[in-house]
């Protein structure tokens, strides 16, 4: 035996109105019809519903029972077509987003972060740091919809790369180095930096950051020396503390205060940038997926003014 889901709606607003008429006029119909279904109704069930009354209708025992059924039922269906709705628009679902291990210390990055869960807060946000081959892997692997990477990415192919901002690079350097005691007022030009031995990150691990140091040196009119390279930021900044040389690194890095480690700016003719971009699959994707793509790409061309 199914029951009819109008047929509950209406018996509801019987119960609920205790009178026909009234709830005929609630469900904006006319009263014949109204009765009607709900004789239906009891036939259906073999049960009488309600008992008429010289001023309108009272549950019976198996009403009451059917009445909390009911309201169940429909309440459930409204949940139901709220929660598909919701998700349709992209406001509830999950978000795993790469992110490339220089990336949160700019400001863009956790704030656009922030914006998105304020703005959607019945969606799921994980952050997972990464390198840019392990970034490129896990968006291919659909392990992660979006990514934050430095690295020159190609958009042939799987990939769509949105260009958020280029940030600005200084040098990292030991705290006790000649140029790092001098005032820090004036920025150094970055041949003075020749014969110091550059931390990279490898290139198989950070493109994007070894792509930079190398192309901002040769410009400067020298091929950097390279020493030790490093897997992650802070192991760069570590060696650089224990004067193992000096590091090109974003701007934003000067948010990390580690003993032994000074920073200083480049002469703006010659100062280099490291890009900072979104990365995601090419076609498809969530609807919320799109939301926070949408809500990226706004920020960053509200911040580039």
């Amino acid at each position: 035996m199914a029951l009819d889901l109008r047929q509950l709606r209406y018996f509801v607003a019987v119960a609920e109105e205790g009178h026909v008429t009234r709830a005929a006029e609630r469900l904006g119909m006319q009263q014949p019809p109204l009765s009607q279904q709900i004789k239906a109704l009891e036939a259906q069930l073999g049960l009488q519903l309600f008992r008429r009354r010289p001023r309108g209708v009272e549950l019976t025992e198996s009403g009451q029972v059917l009445l909390e059924e009911a309201r169940a039922i429909l309440a459930r269906l409204e949940q139901a077509e709220r929660a598909t709705l919701s998700t349709a628009r992209g406001e509830q679902g999950r978000l795993r987003v790469g992110v490339a291990p220089t990336a949160p210390f700019h400001p863009f990055v956790p704030q656009v972060i922030r914006a998105f869960r304020e703005a959607f807060p019945g969606v799921s946000v994980t952050l997972d740091e990464c390198l840019s081959r392990q970034a490129v892997q896990g968006l291919k692997e659909a392990r992660l919809d979006a990514a934050f990477v430095r690295a020159e990415l190609p958009e042939a192919g799987e990939l769509t790369v949105h260009r958020l901002l280029d940030e600005p690079m200084v040098v990292a350097l030991p705290a006790a180095h000649a140029l790092a005691r001098e005032p820090a007022a004036s920025p150094r030009p970055l041949r003075a930096f020749a014969r110091e031995n550059f931390i990279v990150f490898a290139r198989t691990d950070g493109p994007g950051m070894f792509d930079a140091t190398l192309a901002a040196c040769l410009k400067a009119g020298f091929t950097p020396r390279l020493g030790q390279e490093a897997p992650r930021i802070t192991s760069t900044l570590g060696l650089v503390a224990v004067g193992l040389g000096v590091s090109l690194v974003p701007a934003s890095m000067r948010r990390v205060q580690m003993d032994g480690v000074a920073y200083c700016d480049l002469l703006p003719a010659e100062r280099p940038t490291v890009p900072l971009h979104l990365a995601l699959c090419r076609g498809g994707g969530s609807a919320v997926l799109r939301n926070f793509v949408d809500l990226v790409r706004r920020a960053a061309r509200e911040a580039a003014g």
